[in-house]
């Protein structure tokens, strides 16, 4: 009651108004709007993107062999096809990308700046891109082991330790494409009588057109029968494999079922991926200096397992003329006779062992141990060698740069072109690395 007598007499405030506030002003697109734009395709790469050094690589190749296959000459009629250093660069770069579609490496032509400015102008068909990605394996090959000198002669990386290690890539074959002996023998009959019965409808049919179809449709059937049959002979070869594992583990292999092969993509093999699911997949075998991350040389195999396969890496690598002292692998490799192997040839070959069935020391003496594996065990129970051999776990980055540059599930199908498709993974890895190392050591110097 004091506080309204206190006030009564104050006159009444009145309350400010707000500013009237107009329409918001933006920035809205207006794409039908007309401008002009004059600027060169190498304007639109800046000076330091790694798509220029991947250019001047390829472009610095000698590729007179490609050259020489090329039908289309002066004063012949015929349209000639985009440069082989295109091609080569356009392909190299998709990995590095993680492109690993011809279709996609074809529609980035038209639509991604920096591969317009690989072709320059010169038009693009994911058919001629597909073709020449698996036609040349030999220069791949050939790529990779002049990569791998150049680095050494230069000082970037030593080859006096090795490591090797298996990668397991899904296959472009289903896992409801795998049939038995008796399922591919009704299937391959039944694609031989629809051949025969399309061929004699193409031969029969009056009409032009529709006997271009017909065409294509036994093709088709054809390539399906030829398919079938290689699934044939896959399953001859597999069962081969299971007389061979009789012989040692007898028991073992009766409670397995029949093997299967596939009718899409007969070399590829059902594995245990890393996830712990079952796929059809490929092992694809990476070699590499685990210090510089550079691979040295790949290979593939169609078994679900390491072990066994040290060996067969090393005598790839004697082959390609390196002599490393020291080849590192994980356990999955293990086996006291590729150790023995290795010994004879002087080189120590690193690998844990595997647990006992009863707890005991692994590294323990055995009487039947050989001069290598008593050497292994000796080396591995060390603390120095158990240091030395954790240079091992570097290898793992260039499986990971393989799963980002897209090894994850092959388009591809057959062993022959899942070697053309790791050989390019291997290759643009290989050139990045360079890079990579000539740059530190610019940087030390």
């Amino acid at each position: 009651m004091a506080d309204e007598q206190l006030f009564e007499a104050l006159p009444e405030q009145e309350k400010p108004q707000a500013e009237a506030r107009g329409a918001p002003r933006l920035r809205v697109p207006e794409r039908s709007q007309i401008a002009m734009q004059v600027a060169a395709l190498d304007d639109l790469i800046s000076e330091d993107h790694p798509v220029r050094s991947v250019w001047a690589f390829v472009d610095g190749l000698d590729l007179s062999a490609l050259h020489e296959a090329i039908k289309a000459r002066e004063g012949q009629p015929g349209h000639p096809p985009a440069a082989p250093q295109l091609m080569l660069a356009l392909w190299l770069w998709a990995t590095v990308d993680g492109v690993g579609s011809a279709r996609e490496l074809d529609r980035l032509c038209r639509d991604h700046v920096v591969y317009r400015w690989l072709c320059g102008g010169v038009s693009m068909n994911y058919h001629s891109l597909s073709t020449f990605r698996i036609a040349h394996m030999a220069v791949l090959e050939r790529l990779l082991a002049q990569g791998v000198a150049s680095m050494v002669e230069a000082g970037l990386v030593s080859l006096d330790t090795l490591a090797q290690d298996g990668l397991r890539v899904r296959a472009g074959a289903g896992a409801s494409s795998f049939r038995r002996r008796a399922r591919l023998g009704e299937l391959h009959a039944a694609a031989q009588t629809r051949v025969e019965r399309l061929r004699a409808e193409v031969e029969t049919d009056p009409a032009a057109g529709d006997r271009v179809r017909r065409a294509a449709r036994e093709r088709g059937a054809r390539e399906r029968a030829a398919r079938i049959a290689a699934a044939q002979e896959r399953m001859k070869e597999l069962d081969a494999e299971r007389e061979r594992r009789e012989k040692t583990n007898k028991k073992q292999v009766a409670k397995q079922k029949e093997p299967r092969a596939s009718t899409t993509d007969a070399d590829a093999r059902v594995m245990k991926m890393a996830n712990g699911g079952w796929r059809p997949a490929y092992n694809m075998q990476i070699i590499s200096t685990p210090e510089y991350q550079v691979i040295v040389a790949v290979d593939i195999d169609t078994s679900g397992s390491d072990r066994g396969l040290a060996q067969t890496g090393i005598e790839t690598v004697h082959a390609e003329g390196y002599e490393p002292a020291n080849y590192l692998v994980d356990g999955g490799f293990t086996k006291n006779d590729d150790i023995e192997w290795a010994h004879a040839n002087d080189i120590k070959m690193w690998c844990p062992a595997g647990q006992t069935k009863h707890g005991t020391d692994p590294y323990a003496p055995k009487k039947d141990d050989g001069v290598g594996v008593a050497d292994w065990r000796q080396r591995m129970q060390n603390a120095d060698g158990r240091t030395f051999y954790r240079l091992r776990a570097e290898h793992e980055c260039i499986n990971a740069h393989a799963r980002r540059m897209g090894l994850r599930q092959l388009s591809l199908r057959g062993k022959i072109k899942a070697r053309i498709h790791l050989l390019w993974f291997a290759v643009a890895h290989n050139l990045m690395r360079f890079f990579a190392l000539h740059a530190k050591a610019q940087a030390a110097a």
